[in-house]
């Protein structure tokens, strides 16, 4: 896997991005940043992959952008009066640490009247990790990201699946053409010594 990082998005909303980075963050050993927090921000991603991770605070790095209203982030930001800008995005510096990067939502989550996540991804410039859930629909939004993304030439380092679906995996894998980094467990209580352990059990594989 790469020694500098990687964007994490996923096929959509509540897939188990903010599980696949503390997990990630753990087994990598890497910094976490989420550029764009839009709602719960008195207990955000940032928040919630720390307390699945233990991790030092320092390891974490601030949000360029703090949103009150838990909606798309070009509305969130246009209710603080804000307009989110492509330019305002710069990857913290690490001190040689990996760093792991997470986003709001799927590719396609406008940012602005002009730029979406996947505008972002580009931007930044790293490896993306994309993060998919099993549900009735799932073979064909991952097939698509996979597709997008490759469109505007990012490269896609692999998939994290959330959950156990062999068939949905397989045929994924194979028409994606792309490497399964690994298969999270629904987790019936997600917490520090469960993903710890969880990354002792199933340590993510090289891409």
């Amino acid at each position: 896997m790469s020694s500098t990082g990687y964007f994490i998005t996923g096929i959509g909303t509540e897939v188990g991005k903010t599980v696949a980075s503390a997990y990630l963050q753990l087994a990598l050993d890497a910094d976490y940043w989420k550029p764009v927090q839009a709602g719960d921000l008195d207990f955000g991603d940032t928040d919630r992959v720390r307390s699945y991770t233990g991790m030092a605070r320092d390891r974490y790095h601030p949000e360029r952008y703090r949103l009150n209203t838990p909606a798309s982030p070009h509305y969130a930001a246009r209710v603080d009066g804000l307009d989110i800008s492509l330019d305002d995005f710069q990857l913290p510096d690490t001190h040689g640490k990996p760093l792991l990067v997470e986003g709001a939502g799927g590719i396609m989550v406008p940012l602005n009247e002009r730029d979406t996540m996947l505008d972002l991804i580009v931007h930044l410039g790293l490896p993306v990790v994309v993060v998919s859930r099993h549900y009735l629909g799932s073979i064909n939004h991952t097939l698509l990201t996979l597709a997008v993304l490759r469109g505007r030439g990012c490269k896609v380092a692999g998939l994290v699946f959330s959950g156990h679906n062999p068939e949905s995996a397989r045929i994924i894998t194979q028409m994606g053409q792309v490497a399964v980094l690994a298969e999270i467990p629904e987790l019936e209580e997600v917490s520090a010594q469960a993903v710890r352990e969880l990354v002792a059990a199933r340590p993510p594989s090289v891409a």
